[in-house]
């Protein structure tokens, strides 16, 4: 293996691509005079070759080594300008890590040696992972797309890393969740698609470095096609197994995939790829000082998404983890970035149309968090279908009526009926929105209910980051208490706000240990915490509200009227309208009645598909008395749930006596 050739070149496929007599590799810079590739010891420890890729085809350099098999170890060094005004950052003493890997050798680990022009001409290779020559078994999911329904958010590492259940070698792993028992924990809450944060191989934010930290959340990505060997030390095999035993459970695999930016940070951050290769194609700069990356992302830099090899490399991202991961769809963090180009946002950007054309991806879920801190950068319901979008108008406008804010009937009334003010567009319904009360990023459920001021102090920055306003509360005392009728009263408000989210129209989200009263204690911004502020406590967890939510589920599923796509409008639906907003005495609500700001309750017909539910939500601290409306003929009514006594049984209900909805409560009648 002493030569390389471009004869037998292949500058259409990036990456290393494996033949049975050797390994093409192609590598896109537009700007780089040369490409070098650097093949270590099967150590990885010394740079045993480097080659310089002899063919160019437009902006791709490319070569053919003979002899290059399966788990050689390589890395990339780009010569070329070093002007800082054009944009250009070239040092062919920084070790790179080619975008299209599908295998690392090692972890990212965040060195100062890496970064910043103060440290050019220092060798990197000590420091970098090396990219494996791999070639993985191609598949395809076995789902086919439908509305993702309820939606279970999960950290890996901090899912299993407490489970008795999971075998010690496998806890903090994606292996992790193909365990029986964290199987069985899914299928009995009913979840019907599964949300995986963030896979890729990632490195640490260097101020968090600084800090002592390190960031738990995996949203600072180097490698989109890799998965990160802390998380997935099996490779795409141990994918391939996960999303098996999920699939063979009926549960979808969403990843949450950031291809919004990457973990090099600002001009001062690490050279660790794209940098290196190409910083003047990949990322998008400030027109008046080239060498200042746009930070639209929060992060430091921001990908030009517009720039056909950003687009491409995007692209065959998302290909890698359906056809070597068996993945069923996306959540695209900062989604909105995706579709800027320099004027701004664009629901038809170039990159969307191609996601939509691709043969590979048209047919998978792709749900969108549709906003960045950037000009423009909030376009919630602007995304064209067939993409979903997570709303946090639900998030807020729920929050606020169980916090006891007045004038928000209307702003409830809408988020029930799946927001149509927002999703109302051609080809979309209720299914696109994405509804949570809480993700990821912000409180948990149960530190809503328990904090009214976010508790970041952990994170080193003087509690000055996550969201400042939550609309939380703290029924009365901040944080932890012993006080038993407080606990009972944080209880029955997570779980009416459970059952608010499983009787709206659109698609339920809850975040991992929502079900069973995990806390971060009062920390909202939670990503510089891998520790037991993140990690799921199993041994603590609340199974009564986990089968609570479980029931929720069941009865969402059981009956269309609360699960159907379409949007809540009045509209008729078998001979009656497909929602009646109901006043005290089962008749439809009058003006007066939306517009009475004291008025802290709302009740609902909603129809559809022959079935037919009453909901009654009351923020109130009073109990309330309410007549239900006349039933259809040869009808019934049944109690199916009420959130202040979750374990009274289902039971008929006398058509004329009054329903006694208790204070803070939800209660769902079914008809039958």
């Amino acid at each position: 293996m002493a030569t390389i050739t471009a004869e037998r070149g292949l500058p259409e496929r990036l990456g290393a691509s494996l033949q049975a007599d050797g390994a093409h590799v192609a590598v896109f810079s537009a700007h780089a005079t040369r490409i070098e590739l650097c093949l270590f010891d099967p150590g990885g420890i010394t740079e045993a070759k480097r080659l310089a890729l002899p063919g160019r085809a437009g902006d791709v350099h490319f070569g053919f080594v003979p002899g290059l098999d399966e788990g050689a170890l390589y890395g990339l060094r780009a010569h070329g300008p070093y002007d800082l005004r054009r944009g250009h950052r070239f040092d062919p003493s920084k070790l790179l890590v080619d975008p299209y890997a599908l295998q690392l050798d090692r972890p990212f680990v965040y060195h100062t040696a890496l970064g910043s022009p103060a440290v050019r001409q220092l060798d990197t290779a000590a420091l970098v992972p090396r990219a494996v020559v791999c070639r993985p078994e191609a598949g395809a999911p076995v789902l086919p797309r439908r509305a993702p329904g309820f939606t279970y958010e999960l950290l890996v590492r901090a899912y299993t890393q407490r489970h008795d259940g999971v075998p010690a070698e496998l806890r903090g792993t994606l292996g992790g969740l193909a365990e029986p028992a964290v199987l069985d924990h899914l299928s009995r809450l009913g979840v019907e698609t599964v949300e995986l944060m963030p896979l890729t191989a990632a490195i640490d934010e260097r101020h968090l470095v600084h800090l002592g930290l390190s960031n738990a959340w995996g949203y600072n990505p180097v490698c989109q096609m890799a998965p990160d060997p802390r998380l997935v030390p099996g490779g795409w095999a141990e994918v391939w197994r996960v999303t098996g035993a999920l699939h063979a459970r009926g549960i979808r695999v969403l990843l949450d995939m950031v291809l919004n930016h990457s973990g090099e940070s600002d001009h001062g951050g690490p050279t660790l790829c794209y940098r290196g290769l190409d910083n003047a194609t990949y990322y998008a700069a400030d027109p008046d000082e080239p060498d200042r990356l746009v930070n639209d992302t929060g992060t430091g830099n921001t990908f030009a998404f517009w720039r056909e090899p950003v687009i491409q490399l995007g692209i065959d991202a998302l290909r890698a983890w359906v056809e070597f991961g068996g993945v069923d769809g996306f959540r695209y963090d900062l989604g909105t970035i995706l579709a800027r180009t320099p004027e701004g946002f664009r629901p038809d950007a170039p990159f969307l149309q191609r996601l939509m054309a691709d043969p590979v991806l048209r047919d998978r879920l792709h749900v969108m968090e549709p906003w960045d801190i950037g000009p423009g950068g909030y376009q919630v319901g602007a995304f064209p279908a067939p993409f979903l979008e997570w709303q946090d108008r639900f998030r807020d406008d729920v929050r606020r009526f169980w916090r006891g804010e007045g004038g928000l009937l209307s702003a409830l009334a809408t988020r029930l009926a799946g927001s149509p003010d927002l999703f109302a567009g051609p080809g979309r319904n209720a299914a696109a929105g994405v509804n949570f009360a809480a993700a990821h990023d912000g409180f948990t459920l149960a530190d809503i209910v328990a904090f009214a001021d976010k508790h970041n102090e952990a994170n080193g920055e003087g509690n000055r980051d996550g969201h400042g306003e939550n609309h939380s509360w703290n029924n009365g005392v901040e944080g932890e208490t012993d006080d038993l009728s407080i606990r009972a009263a944080r209880r029955r408000d997570i779980r009416a706000l459970l059952a608010t989210l499983f009787v709206a129209r659109g698609n339920p989200m809850i975040v991992m240990g929502d079900e069973m009263g995990r806390t971060q204690r009062g920390n909202n911004n939670a990503y510089a915490q891998d520790n037991e502020t993140v990690w799921v406590d199993w041994a603590a967890a609340d199974g009564d509200l986990a089968a609570f939510t479980a029931r929720l589920a069941t009865l969402r599923a059981a009956v269309p009227a609360l699960h159907a796509p379409a949007f809540l409008t009045g509209a008729g639906v078998d001979g009656a309208p497909d929602v009646a907003w109901l006043g005290i005495d089962g008749a439809p609500m009058g003006p007066d009645d939306w517009q009475d700001g004291r008025r802290h309750w709302l009740g609902a017909r909603m129809a559809a598909h022959g079935s037919a539910a009453l909901v009654y939500l009351n923020a109130g601290r009073d109990g309330l008395s309410l007549r239900l409306p006349p039933a259809p003929p040869g009808r019934s009514y049944r109690l199916a749930l009420a959130s202040d006594r979750p374990d009274e049984a289902e039971r008929t209900l006398d058509p004329d006596a009054a329903l006694a909805v208790g204070p803070r409560s939800v209660a769902i009648v079914v008809e039958g």
